[in-house]
C-alpha cells in the first residue's frame, strides 16, 4: 500500500508575505520551537485569533523546514516572484500528492503544450490517486474542494497560472536556480519546463 499523502494545506496559499518573517525568526536562533513560538506571541502572521495562529505558525513553519539554510536565507533576499517559487518547492516538498500533481499533470500538460489546465485534469488526477490511497476517498467533499481550490491559489500566487488557468512557463531568477541546481533535477521537475530548460538551471 502507498504511503499515506499529507493532506493539511487546505488554506493559505503559499504565505508568500508571511514566510519571510517566520524563516527570518529561525535563522536567528536554529530553533524551530523557538521560530513558531515567537511567531505566535509576536503575531507575525497577523492573523486576528491565537486559535489561527497557531494553526498558520504549525503549517508554515512545517513546509519552512523542508528548506535548508540556504534556501531560508534566499527568502529573505530574492524578489517576491522567485520567492513564492521557492515556497511553491516548499510546499511540493511537504506534501507528496502537491510535488506528484506538479510533475505528472503540471508538466505534462507543458511538454505536450496543453496550455489549459483545468478542474478535469484535477479531477481525474485525484480519482486515479484515491485507487491507492484510502485517505483520499475518506475526506468530505468539501474538504476535498478545498484542497483544488488552494492548490490551485498556489499555482496562481507562483506565476504558473494565470487567473484564465493557463499554465504559464516558469522564469526563475539566476540565484534561485542555483541553489536549487544542488539537490539536483527533483526540485526542478515540480515547475512547467522543458528539459532544455532544466538542463540550462543544472549548468
Amino acid at each position: 500500500m502507498a504511503s499515506r499523502y499529507r493532506l493539511s494545506f487546505t488554506t493559505g496559499g503559499l504565505f508568500v508575505q508571511e514566510a519571510a518573517s517566520v524563516a527570518a525568526a529561525y535563522l536567528a536562533t536554529k530553533d524551530w520551537a523557538k521560530a513558531r513560538a515567537q511567531t505566535r506571541q509576536e503575531n507575525l502572521l497577523q492573523v486576528r485569533t491565537a486559535a489561527a495562529a497557531t494553526r498558520v505558525s504549525k503549517e508554515v513553519t512545517a513546509r519552512l523546514e523542508h528548506l535548508d539554510d540556504v534556501e531560508l536565507q534566499a527568502l529573505l533576499t530574492v524578489n517576491l516572484h522567485d520567492r513564492a517559487s521557492l515556497l511553491w518547492v516548499a510546499a511540493c516538498r511537504r506534501y507528496d500528492f502537491i510535488r506528484e500533481f506538479a510533475t505528472e499533470v503540471l508538466r505534462e500538460n507543458h511538454l505536450h503544450l496543453k496550455r489549459q489546465l483545468t478542474f478535469n485534469d484535477y479531477e481525474a488526477f485525484y480519482n486515479s490517486k484515491a485507487l491507492w490511497h484510502s485517505e483520499l476517498d475518506g475526506l468530505a467533499v468539501s474538504t476535498q474542494h478545498k484542497l483544488r481550490q488552494n492548490l490551485f491559489r498556489m499555482l496562481r500566487e507562483a506565476d504558473l497560472l494565470s487567473e484564465a488557468e493557463l499554465i504559464l512557463p516558469a522564469v526563475l531568477g539566476p540565484e534561485l536556480t542555483q541553489i536549487l541546481a544542488r539537490q539536483g533535477r527533483r526540485d526542478l521537475l515540480v515547475f512547467p519546463a522543458s528539459e532544455k530548460d532544466i538542463q540550462r538551471w543544472l549548468q
